[in-house]
């Protein structure tokens, strides 16, 4: 397996200050399995996660506050900084087979703070039609201190039910979520598990409650 693992500092714009003043970091983290089961897999893939340290702009507001403005502003940015990462990993968007998003909001937050930047569509229609994708997106999300890891599924980005491209990425970085952050990643894969082999819904055989 070969690990790389990149931080950058947001983007900058031509006066030298933040283009976006929320966003703290970005780490990529890619992985080859070159190995599995002391063979090859027969289908290689690389799989890839980008993750985005936000601001939280919702620390401090009340449990009834709307959530909509600030997702609207920060949500389609996200979705093209992690999804162009992505790509550039992966070697574009015909590689990409499949998909799946997550976010960990800090201690000084809520989980619904963390749902709000990846279950709109502001970032899931858009991250798919990034990645040219038709899948409803798979997504984990949850509240920690900072340097907790979390498992990212995924599935095939067209074709949900194929069962050979069931599979996660740990998602870590290692000072964040900070109680006032969040912590946002989108995945993604060029194929399926190492020597995929359970077969799928058109080689299943009948299985029922009634002949079990």
């Amino acid at each position: 397996m070969t690990l790389d693992l990149e931080a950058r500092p947001a983007a900058a714009d031509p006066t030298g200050g933040a283009a976006h003043p929320w966003l703290r970091r970005i780490c990529l983290f890619r992985e080859e399995t070159l190995l599995e089961n002391g063979s090859a897999p027969a289908v290689p893939a690389v799989r890839a996660s980008v993750a985005a340290v936000i601001r939280n702009p919702w620390v401090g507001t009340s449990a009834v506050r709307d959530l909509a403005p600030e997702v609207a502003a920060m949500a389609p940015v996200l979705a093209r900084e992690l999804t162009d990462r992505l790509l550039a990993a992966l070697g574009g968007v015909d590689a990409v087979e499949a998909f799946g998003k997550a976010a960990i909001v800090g201690t000084g937050g809520e989980v619904e703070h963390a749902g709000a930047l990846i279950h709109t569509p502001y970032f899931g229609n858009l991250m798919r039609d990034f990645l040219a994708g038709e899948s409803i997106i798979c997504f984990a999300d949850t509240r920690a201190d900072a340097g907790e890891a979390l498992v990212v599924p995924m599935w095939h980005k067209t074709h949900a039910a194929t069962r050979s491209h069931y599979q996660t990425v740990s998602a870590r970085v290692a000072d964040a979520p900070r109680a006032d952050e969040i912590v946002v990643v989108a995945a993604a894969s060029t194929g399926p598990r190492p020597h995929a082999r359970i077969g799928d819904r058109s080689t299943d055989p009948a299985v029922s409650a009634t002949t079990h």
